[in-house]
């Protein structure tokens, strides 16, 4: 039950004002002055008196069942739930048929969601994990709430910096491999990028070389193409290696060479042209006419080589041809939020009824506490190695908490609770902001991590479990017993799960939802710390008890589920 939409509505049968603005003023109480509160400001205004004789009038005509009281503080109109009202309908939508489900499931049709895209020219880094446990995260919210999706990679292997590797490997790698060098293969394509940026320092004219070589692989040059086919898949098998290392899922991949080759980015740029949407210059180039709205686009050189925007106007009219979706979404850094305006904006102009059903979900970059990542200059953290380094740190926790634990099970925790850590932190901040990583702030079992969640839930069902060995069985009733002023806090924290669903759909980040899931935990923990659960007073007390930790652990792991973390049933 959302009581803050009953608390809008009482409001809105005594004042001339529509719910929604209702909704929009009503906020949490402060600490100790009850659950809503309601600011008369704007009323005050309509009925002509002080927003404090307002809020004193409306407090004698307020009345409902699921309100306890209603207070008066200044010009504030405070609302307190009724405890036992508050726990019934709490915990009998949680365990009545997957109630909350049935809520969210609000939105029908099928969406695109593209995320990660990689370039073959390097392995995945920390700027990808962000990318991929955003993307993920977001389908899983869209799915939660009723869309279907459709979790699209695309696989950027052409392009001038795809050449600079296979330069570099042609000019310098003297016939050295992955194998012989003792190297992960999408590790060694990308130490061949670095060596490109290093050699064009001390020799500019590679820069123009690596251009010739993008024209002899466009041009199909059997020399070229050999060299791209084997680099290409060094780095496509690493990164997969990745992928399923940190669990990230796609269910289609589009490559960017296969569109190139069938020229469906030609065939649209064709298009433009012929309906002067797209004008050549005298150079050669190919640009976009779109100002004064935005700034023009060149969208291919003047060589004829093509961008990535010739590319993404192939892959973008072929999604909406043949699968069937409502609207695409591109989980991208925000250095492109320019880029993606222009796309959509020659779709537009193209005609496409669909170019307002595609979105740009831009996030801000991710920084280390030594600066910027770069990768041609090497100073990126590798997914590989940062997840190797968060599961070393995850397993001397494990160590120092639990040493008799067998190495196998250390092993498999410390992997959930490494990538937890990382999960977490990359998306608990709000998704356009850039934030800086901290591994060893990031696997801490306190404060604000995917690690403090993972043992909230463990030491939830390590109650429940506790309870089965007693042979303590209970029933999922008596909730109107629950009537702490604790376990008040953490049913209203667990009556706010949907509503953060929601907002982080609205949002397109999942900040929300980690804040709510950390309010849960925090309440729980304070909960099972001062309220006695399996030795309370009577019988009938502990059952509720039991159930209100068991719903405690329903939630924690359906929000978990979005993110993409694995719920840990012991720590």
């Amino acid at each position: 039950m959302d009581f803050k939409e009953k608390v809008a509505g009482v409001i809105s049968k005594q004042v001339d004002l529509p719910k929604e603005q209702i909704l929009a003023l009503l906020v949490p109480a402060p600490q100790g002055l009850g659950d809503y509160a309601f600011p008369c400001f704007t009323l005050a205004k309509e009925m002509k008196k002080s927003p404090v004789e307002v809020s004193a009038l409306l407090a004698t005509k307020i009345k409902a069942p699921f309100i306890e009281k209603v207070e008066t503080k200044g010009p504030y109109l405070n609302f307190f739930l009724a405890k036992t009202a508050l726990s019934q309908s709490v915990l009998d939508e949680i365990f009545s048929g997957n109630a909350f489900e049935k809520r969210l499931k609000n939105e029908k049709g099928k969406l695109m969601v593209e995320y990660s895209g990689p370039n073959t020219n390097k392995p995945l880094h920390l700027g990808h994990l962000r990318n991929n446990s955003l993307g993920l995260a977001i389908a899983n919210l869209l799915e939660t709430t009723g869309n279907k999706v459709i979790k699209a990679n695309i696989v950027n292997d052409r392009g001038i910096h795809i050449c600079k590797s296979m330069l570099a490997y042609k000019m310098f790698a003297k016939g050295k491999t992955p194998k012989s060098e003792g190297k992960k293969s999408d590790h060694f394509v990308g130490d061949m990028y670095v060596l490109f940026a290093k050699e064009a320092e001390k020799d500019p004219v590679l820069e123009d070389k690596a251009k010739e070589m993008l024209k002899k692989w466009e041009e199909n040059d059997k020399e070229t193409i050999e060299i791209w086919e084997k680099m290409n898949k060094w780095a496509l098998d690493g990164m997969k290696e990745t992928y399923k290392e940190f669990g990230s899922k796609f269910d289609e991949w589009f490559i960017e060479s296969d569109f190139f080759r069938r020229k469906e980015g030609q065939k649209i740029v064709e298009e433009g042209l012929a309906k002067k949407i797209f004008k050549r210059e005298d150079n050669g180039a190919i640009t976009a006419v779109l100002e004064p709205t935005l700034p023009n686009k060149i969208i291919m050189r003047g060589d004829g080589t093509a961008l990535y925007a010739t590319n993404d106007l192939g892959v973008t009219q072929y999604r909406f041809d043949n699968f069937d979706i409502g609207g695409c979404m591109w989980v991208v850094a925000n250095e492109q939020d320019l880029y993606f305006k222009q796309l959509f904006k020659m779709f537009e102009l193209l005609g496409r009824k669909w170019a307002k059903k595609c979105f740009h979900v831009s996030y801000g970059m991710v920084n280390l506490t030594s600066g910027k990542m770069k990768s041609r200059e090497g100073t990126v953290v590798d997914a590989d190695n940062l997840i190797e380094e968060m599961k070393t740190l995850a397993l001397e926790e494990l160590e120092k908490r639990y040493p008799s634990l067998s190495a196998k099970e250390k092993s498999k925790r410390a992997k959930a609770i490494a990538l937890g850590a990382i999960k977490f932190y990359l998306l608990k901040n709000d998704a356009k902001k850039d934030i800086t990583f901290d591994p060893k702030q990031s696997i801490s079992f306190d404060g604000e991590t995917g690690p403090y969640m993972q043992y909230a839930y463990a030491r939830a069902k390590s109650i429940l479990r506790k309870a089965k060995e007693e042979k303590i069985s209970y029933k999922k009733e008596g909730f109107d017993l629950l009537v702490h002023e604790k376990e008040k806090e953490l049913i209203n924290a667990l009556a706010a799960f949907p509503a953060q669903v929601e907002k982080s759909k609205e949002v397109l980040s999942l900040h929300p939802l980690c804040h709510n899931l950390l309010q849960i935990a925090e309440k729980f923990n304070s909960y099972y710390h001062e309220v006695p659960i399996l030795k309370s007073e009577s019988k009938e007390l502990a059952c509720a008890r039991l159930a209100l930790v068991e719903a405690t652990t329903i939630i924690i792991k359906k929000g978990l589920a979005i993110l993409d973390i694995e719920a840990i049933e012991e720590m």
